[in-house]
């Protein structure tokens, strides 16, 4: 990997790890009413709520598939993105659990991945899990299944 996309993947990924623990705060602030401010609106988009990008939800939303087998729950997350080296893809996937704690987390190399697929290998857990899909043109995308 040449010097300067090294660099730049490393700035996009530092500063997705730095918005991902907002999420937990951000959905603790939650309005209960549309007069009140809603900071998690500001910090990720949902096929319900997607924002100024209404026209992007089926190519940013993460798609969730799980199977289960021997104690262990494999977790499939693919965003249906073109991947356009540095000028638009999918920097990475970010898996959470039910409590919005991390779990794990999966950068793309838009030189090198075709397709923003990422697996996760879960042990003994079972509920919802949550995931999320930053691309660099269009923000971070929160999707969520039960597993």
């Amino acid at each position: 990997m040449k010097r300067r996309d090294f660099i730049r993947l490393s700035v996009a990924s530092a500063g997705a790890s730095l918005i991902a623990p907002a999420i937990t705060l951000a959905n603790n602030n939650l309005a209960d009413d549309d007069n009140k401010q809603s900071t998690s609106r500001d910090i990720y988009y949902t096929k319900e709520a997607p924002g100024r990008w209404a026209g992007k939800v089926a190519t940013h939303l993460p798609v969730i598939e799980s199977t289960k087998a021997e104690g262990k729950t494999t977790v499939k997350v693919v965003t249906p993105h073109e991947m356009k080296g540095y000028e638009h893809y999918i920097v990475k996937h970010v898996l959470l659990d039910k409590n919005y704690k991390f779990i794990d987390e999966h950068l793309f190399d838009p030189t090198k991945d075709n397709a923003a697929v990422s697996t996760f290998t879960l042990t003994n857990y079972s509920g919802t899990v949550y995931a999320l899909s930053m691309c660099n043109k269009h923000d971070l995308w929160l999707n969520s299944a039960t597993v």
